[in-house]
């Protein structure tokens, strides 16, 4: 049986954007995830389009996401649009950024 969309953001949660302390789901990076018969796909962004560590991010993401029980395939598609502003960002991260 495949994961659920929220077991996905859940395990995404432990993936953290190594210039910020914030995880990649509160930071607002997750643009959307689709799951189907093992299949998961993850479009996401980055805070700018010249952020250096974006092949990183997307790797993590594919390593968090294939420990969860029934993921046969991830795939991680970097995305430009929507922009991300700080709008994004979750209540939890704005207050621990101090925003």
């Amino acid at each position: 049986m495949s994961p659920t969309k929220e077991q996905i953001l859940e395990a995404l949660k432990q993936v953290y954007d190594p210039e910020i302390p914030v995880d990649i789901v509160n930071l607002g990076l997750i643009c959307d995830v689709a799951v189907q018969a093992g299949e998961v796909h993850v479009r996401m962004t980055m805070t700018s389009p010249g952020c250096p560590v974006g092949d990183f991010l997307a790797r993590e993401v594919e390593r968090a996401i294939m420990k969860l029980p029934g993921v046969e395939t991830v795939s991680v598609e970097l995305v430009w649009n929507p922009p991300w502003t700080p709008d994004r960002m979750s209540a939890d991260a704005k207050q621990q950024l101090r925003w």
